[in-house]
């Protein structure tokens, strides 16, 4: 067997892999959830990019339940962190605890707190003030934890699946530009549909308790976060990446009319980075060891949505970032 014919079998088999796991997953969580679909899928790509989720959505409709079930089927460990406006930071990071020794004397003991787990949910994180949230950023980029002159490396896999409520303003705090950017993805979880309120209302207020398996380990996830970065990207797909990026920045030659009306600030190089590491899960899914446009184009709405930063402007003309976004993606689909 060539070289070439070799690396094809191994890169079949590694999808294949990817596949099997990911089906997995999904498939035990599909026990507890029901519908959301797109959703699950948004979950388990940011956890195998190994990037960082925010769900949006009203209460009720199944967030904390998505991450615990994440937590049970992956067999990580998992904590929640209930924000709110008098946290500290102390209070997920950790603290110096004073305690009794075994002859009477008293020593200083680190006691770490919620932040120190593998998938971390934090719930309506725009209830916590900015110098929590500034802790909760150090561990979602550095992946560490710093308190005192004490530096705590975090396990991997790492996974912040935080949520917050698009409705309720008051008590809270906007996260800044520099905490949205941190996040692979944003995705809005809508109501279910009506076919699926039944099976919601069957499997939540009958007597039989569903109890979920681990199917995976995390260090499985860390091998196949590897299989997803080795996926290449054709220079073809890479420049699609990036134009759409530079669709989203006003005055930028691919910005669309809507873009220059509308947005105050477009994505950064790091919006094309996270569209490359979907686009790689989106093509291992569909049996591909390469990435097209199309996995790029599909990633661009729950990508960029968070990063695109709309003006006032926008906000009378009730145009959202979505929208803004589908501008920039006909706009690119009219020029090839």
């Amino acid at each position: 067997m060539s070289d070439s014919n070799q690396t094809s079998a191994e890169a079949r088999e590694a999808a294949a892999r990817f596949q099997s796991v990911y089906s997995k997953i999904k498939d035990e969580i599909g026990r507890m959830m029901v519908g959301q679909d797109a959703v699950v899928e948004g979950v388990l790509t940011a956890l195998f990019a190994g990037g960082h989720v925010l769900l949006e959505g009203v209460p009720g409709l199944g967030k904390t339940m998505l991450v615990r079930c994440l937590g049970e089927a992956v067999e990580l460990d998992f904590s929640r962190i209930q924000f709110t406006p008098d946290m500290m930071p102390a209070d997920i990071q950790g603290a110096q605890i004073l305690v009794e020794g075994e002859g009477g004397g008293h020593e200083l003991e680190f006691r770490q707190g919620p932040l120190v787990a593998n998938v971390v949910l934090a719930d309506e994180i725009n209830r916590a003030t900015p110098k929590t949230q500034s802790a909760l950023l150090e561990a979602m980029q550095e992946r560490q934890i710093t308190v005192g002159r004490r530096t705590i490396k975090l396990d991997e896999p790492y996974c912040v699946m935080a949520t917050q409520n698009p409705v309720e303003q008051e008590g809270t705090y906007p996260l800044p530009e520099a905490q949205l950017d941190r996040f692979l993805l944003k995705l809005v979880i809508g109501y279910p549909q009506e076919c699926d309120y039944e099976a919601i209302l069957d499997r939540t207020t009958g007597s039989g308790e569903i109890a979920i398996k681990p199917v995976s380990n995390g260090a499985e996830i860390n091998e196949l976060r590897n299989v997803v970065r080795d996926v290449p990207v054709p220079s073809q797909a890479k420049q699609h990446a990036i134009r759409l990026v530079m669709g989203t920045q006003p005055g930028s030659d691919y910005a669309p009319s809507e873009v220059n009306e509308y947005v105050a600030l477009g994505a950064s190089p790091r919006g094309a980075q996270a569209l490359l590491l979907v686009g790689k899960v989106r093509a291992l899914l569909a049996g591909r060891f390469a990435v097209s446009t199309d996995d790029i184009e599909y990633a661009a709405a729950d990508v960029l949505r968070h990063r695109v930063m709309l003006n006032f402007h926008a906000m009378s003309d009730n145009v959202n970032a979505d929208k803004v976004i589908s501008a920039v993606v006909n706009k690119l689909k009219a020029s090839v």
